[in-house]
């Protein structure tokens, strides 16, 4: 597209204002106003009185994951619901092809318990197959993937009296990087995801898989330059990258991510240690923080090695009220999945402690606080449509129709807010559709008073990156 490039969007709907029009040039916002004049050969696009929002930003996800989730099995216990459902539907897909590898997603212990490779060769004795724990930290393999990936003792995968069991933990780099070598899938093909993610009228991601490297900075440049990746990209990733600048426009290199798992909490003072090199080379840093313990440990870490502006919380999933003061003091952003509330709200009020029920999935409480939040999807273990997010974080209604937490519960303002920021400073809602603003817009088809107490409805019929149409809705 030329830099002098001009579009003139007509008849938009900004702030409560109808018939607003928005002058656009070399992917700058021009003039806002009613009555514009335009180039003449200015692009013409009538809105016909939908709202003109800013470009959503998803500030927590798994790009690669994503990717490849739309083509595995659903093994989540809303699909297949139990362990001989789970092994009906492992051997259906298995029968479509079986020369093919059995990939799936989303799996709960609630549907046939704590597998392992005995389990899974008890279905799939000779189709290779490997199955990852919604929590996305654990992969299971069955002795046929084993044995393609041609695992030795040298390899991280879990041993009991010396026997094999299939699982693999914080594996993904090591199975990327394995199958890749016995000419299996690489590094996935994005093109797909990053239209959907245009559709929902999001222009920029920040993907937070805590081994990222330099390796997987360089598969997300060549994806951008392919014109694959449409969005911008802030990438979280290992220490590795505490010394790493990316060249690639619209891809910089995030905070250095630690995930924690309170079973099995790494030493104190390394982590500290990790968290000040990352701070010495002007890097921020994030934690992973599902579990009350998880984020006490977190905190008492930033308390010892100092915290920066940037510093992140990931999920904050239960958070009680007496470390709120902790975190603002400490001047950390807390990033987390309204959607889950809705998602998996039902396991939690079976699963989670009586206790920390209203400390869930907090949104209100940390705003109160002068906590900085912003929101996500943590796609693909949740919905990646941002609009199912902001309507959790209004309704705070479990898939049942529980009420959880209530008193967390945001307007729809509020809601939108979470998903405007810049990826460098996430909970900074954007300005708006101002004049000097770079153009990344999504227009919808509604005005926003004919959805704001229906979000999850809305729909984006246009989505500008820099002035230029990624996104586009077409009835063909």
């Amino acid at each position: 597209m030329p830099t002098n490039h001009s579009l003139l969007i007509r008849n938009a709907e900004i702030d409560g204002l109808a018939n607003q029009d928005v002058l656009i040039t070399a992917g700058q916002i021009k003039a806002v106003g009613s009555g514009l004049a335009a180039p003449a050969s200015a692009e013409t696009i009538n809105a016909r009185g939908g709202a003109l929002l800013p470009g959503l930003k998803d500030h927590h996800l798994h790009l690669a994951s994503l990717a490849v989730a739309g083509k595995s099995l659903s093994c989540s216990p809303s699909t297949v619901v139990n362990a001989d459902g789970f092994r009906q539907a492992l051997t259906r897909q298995a029968s479509k092809d079986p020369n093919q590898w059995v990939r799936g997603v989303g799996y709960s212990e609630s549907v046939a318990g704590e597998i392992d490779a005995d389990w899974l060769d008890a279905v799939l004795p000779n189709t290779p197959a490997r199955i990852q724990h919604r929590g996305g930290r654990l992969w299971v393999l069955n002795s046929a993937a084993m044995k393609a990936l041609q695992v030795t003792d040298a390899d991280p995968l879990e041993r009991e009296n010396g026997h094999l069991t299939g699982r693999l933990y914080e594996g993904d780099v090591w199975l990327r990087e394995r199958m890749t070598a016995v000419g299996e899938a690489g590094f996935p093909d994005l093109s797909t995801i990053s239209r959907e993610l245009a559709s929902y009228g999001i222009t920029a991601v920040t993907d937070t898989s805590p081994h990222n490297n330099r390796q997987t900075l360089d598969h997300f440049a060549a994806s951008r330059a392919a014109g694959d990746l449409l969005q911008d990209l802030r990438m979280m990733g290992n220490a590795s990258l505490d010394a790493v600048q990316s060249d690639c426009p619209g891809i910089t290199v995030g905070e250095h991510k630690f995930h924690l798992l309170e079973s099995n909490l790494p030493d104190l003072q390394e982590v500290v240690a990790g968290v000040a090199a990352s701070h010495a080379a002007g890097r921020g840093v994030a934690f992973h923080c599902v579990t009350r313990t998880e984020l006490m440990f977190a905190l008492a870490a930033f308390e010892e090695a100092g915290s920066r502006k940037g510093d992140r919380i990931e999920h904050a999933s239960v958070t009680h009220s007496e470390l709120l003061p902790v975190i603002r003091q400490l001047g950390l952003t807390v990033v987390t999945q309204p959607g889950l509330i809705f998602e998996r709200g039902d396991h939690y009020l079976a699963s989670v402690d009586a206790d920390d029920h209203s400390s869930l999935y907090r949104l209100r409480a940390f705003m109160e606080a002068g906590i900085p939040l912003a929101g996500s999807s943590d796609a693909p273990y949740t919905d990646p449509n941002p609009w199912l997010g902001m309507q959790a974080a209004i309704d705070r209604v479990t898939r049942s129709g529980v009420l959880l937490g209530q008193r967390e519960a945001l307007t729809a303002r509020q809601a939108l807010a979470l998903y405007t920021g810049d990826l460098d400073a996430p909970a900074q809602a954007s300005p708006g559709i101002r004049p000097g603003q770079r153009a990344d817009i999504c227009l919808l088809s509604q005005p926003w008073q004919a959805i704001r107490n229906n979000l999850a409805m809305a729909e984006v019929v246009l989505t500008l990156k820099a002035g230029r149409v990624i996104w586009r809705y077409s009835v063909d």
